[in-house]
């Protein structure tokens, strides 16, 4: 490592540590006074830093996967690196991906300081050889989110061709806007829906299509908005309770939605949460594969049954047509074994 890496805050640091992997492995059994004076820190920092090294690593997170280290009196020696046992460099893919990744997030409606973001797009592509800026447009209709803007400041009714992402199908309705919000970097239409009979929320990015009515939106007088304090989706006590067995690559799942229960059992997690759907959380559970095991409601797990064995019955048929889950349910006895 040439010269030495100094600064205060959080860029100084993780400059540091990425780097601190690589210099221990030429230097085994460096010395931390030596070793903190060539990295321009004091011991008690540097001591930190090997402090948080042992707890970063690969996914998995477990025996094998963390950097390791030994220490014999005041000399250290990496054992296990990781695969940190170098510098970072990026390859040209690598450098393409995270400037795609960069500008999707800076056109994210909801970002408000967007100018870091282009100065990291700058360096990254400078270092990657002056490569052409990369254009990134999100999907769909960039400009709807103004759309709806507008139509709530008109206080018109609006009616919307909406992707429901929990139902897996597109839907026409009339709603009479109430207000706009960002949530988690994407923004929604708060409106009562004159079909649900229901306050419901919609997801910008997922409007297909919206017309401007030239009624007037008209809520009913007990509408309000709800809060949006604990996320967009605030599962109750009225809602089906799913609870599922995952292996390690599906932990994720206690960590992306909300939960009630997480419990681990020596042959997975025990993962509760609520669903709007059952039809959504047989996608889930289809999508995951041998990963995910129904646990309850048995409903789900017949129907997760019916749609596995159907799909295999369809791999197995010479001309390929699929058999439907229903007809596989009706007849379960016919239907090949299959996990979930």
């Amino acid at each position: 490592m040439s010269g030495r890496t100094t600064g205060s805050g959080s860029t100084g640091w993780l400059a540091r540590l990425l780097n601190l992997v690589p210099y221990l492995q030429a230097r085994p059994g460096i010395r931390i006074a030596e070793a903190a004076a060539d990295l321009g820190v004091s011991e008690q920092q540097l001591r930190d830093d090997l402090e948080l090294l042992w707890v970063c690593g690969l996914p998995g997170y477990g025996p094998g996967d963390l950097i390791d280290m030994a220490f014999d009196g005041d000399r250290v020696t990496i054992t296990y690196d990781a695969g940190m046992d170098r510098p970072l460099r990026l390859t040209p893919d690598e450098a393409v991906a995270l400037v795609v990744a960069l500008r999707l997030l800076a056109a994210t409606p909801g970002v408000a300081d967007r100018e870091p973001i282009e100065r990291a797009c700058a360096k990254i592509e400078q270092a990657a050889g002056g490569a052409a800026p990369v254009a990134v447009r999100l999907a769909g209709d960039p400009g709807r989110l103004d759309e709806v803007r507008q139509a709530v400041a008109q206080h018109r009714a609006l009616e919307l061709t909406y992707y429901s992402a929990t139902r897996d199908r597109t839907s026409v309705r009339v709603v009479d806007p109430m207000r706009v919000m960002m949530v988690g970097g994407h923004g929604y239409l708060e409106a009562w829906c004159r079909s649900a009979q229901q306050v419901r929320r919609f997801r910008a990015d997922r409007i297909d299509a919206m017309r401007v009515l030239a009624q007037a939106a008209a809520a009913p007088p007990h509408a309000r908005p709800t809060p949006i304090e604990g996320g967009v989706f605030q599962p109750g006590a009225e809602l089906p309770l799913v609870t599922l067995r995952v292996g390690r690559r599906a932990r994720w799942i206690a960590e992306y939605y909300p939960c009630e229960q997480v419990q681990e059992s020596a042959d997975g997690w025990l993962v509760s949460l609520r669903v709007t759907d059952l039809a959504w959380a047989r996608r889930l559970v289809l999508g995951l594969g041998p990963e995910v095991t129904v646990v309850a409601p048995e409903a789900l797990a017949a129907d997760v049954h019916a749609h596995a064995a159907a799909a295999l019955q369809a791999y197995a048929s010479p001309d390929g047509l699929a058999v439907s889950p229903e007809r596989v349910a009706a007849s379960p006895e016919a239907a090949p074994t299959t996990p979930g």
